[in-house]
């Protein structure tokens, strides 16, 4: 497009330049109960300033893109309230915000691709190309995003070091040894849960109930050989320093990249080559193939025609990067080692509610983690890449972790609380009640499972909190399947105590598909035999704005 791009998360953008920044671009994501990204919240608290002049963004043109999960009550809501904010001020809106949904099929591009197609349309024409210079179109390679210099031909690289500054996180994770994995469930169980143990001694880091463990896993040796199949003339064990081609383009942390960093490395620690490819991976691919009908396939993913195809060929069946360059493995040795950086995106750390508690369980962390392992139409199973990575690790073995506040706010001491977790959901809860500051108010917990004997979470420890009476759904322990929701309108009238009576919380952590949905209405419906309908709708709905009623769910 010709445009002068920089890409900065809002906090290290500076202020002062914000009004004067012609054209923008804010892409938003929600997190906790309806609240702005850690990243964002010194400008989010500065725009909300009652003093800032109504014309103080005039200047600016912008548009808003939201990254959300409409399974949450508060779909997209950070990004709507900053396109409210933004226009308050003054600022001049090209379209409405694009609300990308990540319970989508095709996920939140397809919202964002045509909001980006309609975008750059519209701020071509407030700020048009000088006559003749047209946007650079899809046929041309772009530059790699980063270079390579082999080491045996550096002259110019010193090595990194490690930043030892500050606080964990994925550039410096704290590298926490496995004190066991045991699995939870029998062997002949349709699922494998590990109850993962982790010493913290040595780390100095703190949580509390609710908080969240975020691991950064490696691929599995497997698909790392395979890889390095498909290249045969690349060295596995040949090392490089990397530095950027652009200065608006960070370098990968170096605790996954090191410098200087061998390919192997690259490929184990920081290529995610078990993810779902996205459009921009088969146009980048046209460039590299020599087969006309490869190339045409390529390019046809890319077109809006050519949406149905890419998800029946990608997304519905989840084929990950590693297999489609299998698919493609004429194409696949003609790509430039300094292209893979454009092509295969970065391991993202993967979130895990804790379920150990700091006055419980001391200098050990403990996580529940479903292992990821399941059918689609392909012949090979799929298998979820920090689960299984976790469930194969031996006692010793280092796991990089950092912690973070999680989207569980608990209330004071005194206040009971309603807790539904079917399933691994029951982990934040196991902390909450294990923990001292939950002793002794009336806690209420729904847990859900297949069978009492196969997974039932922590079973043998619940009948040693006093204060806290557990439900339970054994789903096929008898001919009905019962879940949570069905419990719940059982215990319509202590639920009804809980809510109205003692003025207690309710909180829902687990599976994102259809449960949190039925939980909500069984709320709503218990609380109507004590009111009307829609009174007990609006309750509820004062409870989610008065963070009453907490949700943590996962896809």
């Amino acid at each position: 497009m010709h445009f002068s791009t920089r890409v900065s998360s809002m906090d290290t953008f500076p202020l002062t330049e914000i009004p004067t920044s012609p054209l923008i671009v804010y892409v938003a994501s929600t997190t906790g109960q309806g609240e702005e990204p850690d990243n964002m919240k010194k400008t989010w608290k500065f725009l909300l300033r009652k003093n800032l002049p109504t014309n103080s963004l005039s200047s600016q043109n912008f548009g808003v893109l939201g990254l959300g999960d409409s399974s949450y009550p508060k779909f997209n809501h950070v990004a709507k309230k900053l396109s409210r904010r933004l226009l308050q001020l003054g600022g001049v809106q090209l379209l409405q915000p694009g609300l990308g949904d990540d319970q989508h099929d095709l996920g939140p591009d397809f919202v964002i691709d045509s909001w980006l197609d309609k975008f750059w349309d519209l701020a071509l024409q407030v700020f048009p190309l000088p006559e003749g210079v047209k946007p650079i179109g899809a046929d041309v390679l772009p530059s790699p995003r980063y270079c390579m210099v082999w080491e045996e031909d550096n002259s110019v690289f010193q090595q990194n070091g490690y930043d030892s500054r500050g606080d964990y996180s994925q550039a410096r994770p704290f590298l926490s040894p496995v004190i066991t994995c045991a699995r939870q469930t029998p062997p002949d169980h349709f699922q494998d849960v590990r109850l993962v143990r982790l010493d913290i001694s040595n780390s100095d880091m703190k949580y509390k109930p609710g908080d969240v463990a975020l691991i950064q896993p490696s691929n599995l040796q497997h698909n790392v050989d395979q890889f390095f199949s498909l290249f045969p003339d690349l060295d596995p064990d040949r090392k490089f320093y990397l530095s950027t081609n652009s200065p608006n383009i960070p370098l990968p942390p170096t605790s996954l990249v090191p410098q200087p960093c061998s390919i192997r490395q690259a490929v184990t620690n920081y290529f995610d080559i078990q993810s779902i490819p996205k459009r921009y991976f088969f146009e980048l691919l046209s460039h590299f193939t020599s087969d006309e009908l490869e190339k045409e396939k390529f390019l046809e993913f890319n077109t809006a025609e050519g949406q149905q195809d890419l998800y029946e060929y990608c997304n519905r069946p989840r084929r990950n990067i590693l297999e489609v360059l299998y698919d493609f493995r004429h194409t696949t040795p003609n790509i430039p080692v300094e292209y893979l950086w454009d092509l295969i995106p970065q391991i993202k750390p993967r979130s895990f509610s804790i379920a150990s508690s700091p006055t419980c369980h001391g200098s050990v962390l403990e996580l529940l983690v479903a292992v990821v392992h399941y059918r689609s139409s392909l012949k090979t199973p799929r298998i979820g890449l920090c689960s299984s990575w976790l469930s194969g690790l031996d006692e010793g073995a280092m796991v990089p972790l950092w912690l973070r506040p999680g989207a569980f706010k608990f209330p004071p001491l005194t206040v009971p609380v309603v807790m539904v977790g079917p399933g691994t959901g029951v982990a934040p809860f196991r902390s909450f009640v294990s923990d001292k500051a939950a002793m002794d108010r009336p806690c209420l917990l729904f847990f859900g499972c297949r069978n009492k004997e196969a997974d039932f979470f922590f079973g043998d420890e619940w009948s040693k909190y006093e204060n806290v009476e557990v439900v339970t759904a054994f789903s096929r322990d008898q001919e009905d399947k019962v879940y949570v929701q069905h419990r719940m309108v059982e215990k319509e009238e202590m639920l009804c105590k809980y809510i109205l009576e003692m003025g207690g919380w309710f909180f829902i952590a687990g599976n994102s598909k259809n449960m949190p949905t039925q939980v909500r209405e069984a709320l709503v419906n218990a609380l109507a035999t004590k009111m009307e309908q829609e009174k007990a709708e609006q309750m509820v709905e004062k409870m989610e704005l008065d963070g009453r009623y907490q949700t943590e769910t996962w896809a």
